[in-house]
């Protein structure tokens, strides 16, 4: 079937396949989630203001795969490691790939790949690249659903990925 670009961005595009409009990155690899847990048994988490929504967002770490200038060719494990670093200060040794999916597959192409980075150590404050103005938060698990509801009833919002990322935390050692 033939795709039709009714709109094309610098960052995306929106397009046409028979009777379906939905929208692809331009540079389309997919995003990478970051699940970070450090010894103290914390998740790392971060909170941004996304202007598609109007409101403060709380995320998991996370980063397009390939974007950038020099990064094209990036596997998914390295770019899941930069952006940890990048927007939390944390940086880690290894990245697991736990799960992949579609992001919103009645309205984009892109898929999203869910990653466990191990062996993290904080190296610096985190906050992003200039203009992403990225809170940190480290969250006990042991307190992360009321945690969570508190954010919730300040009127942010939670991406459901964190919920799923959390699914595959690991359980508490006996």
């Amino acid at each position: 079937m033939t795709v039709e670009i009714l709109h094309a961005g610098q960052w995306l595009e929106l397009k046409r396949e028979g009777q379906w409009e939905y929208i692809s990155r331009v540079r389309e690899r997919g995003a990478a989630f970051i699940l970070a847990i450090t010894d103290a048994r914390e998740i790392v988490l971060v909170e941004q203001y996304r202007t598609a929504v109007h409101a403060n967002i709380i995320e998991l770490p996370a980063g397009i795969i390939g974007d950038e200038s020099g990064f094209e060719n990036e596997a998914g494990e390295a770019a899941a490691l930069r952006e940890l670093e990048e927007e939390t200060g944390f940086r880690g040794t290894l990245a697991e790939c736990l799960l992949t999916g579609p992001v919103a597959p009645g309205f984009a192409s892109e898929k999203f790949y869910l990653f466990r980075a191990t062996g993290l150590t904080r190296i610096h404050a985190g906050g992003g690249v200039e203009g992403e103005n990225i809170t940190v938060h480290l969250v006990p698990l042991s307190e992360i659903r009321s945690w969570l509801e508190a954010r919730i009833a300040e009127g942010k919002l939670v991406d459901s990925r964190v919920h799923a990322g959390l699914w595959y935390a690991p359980a508490e050692s006996a």
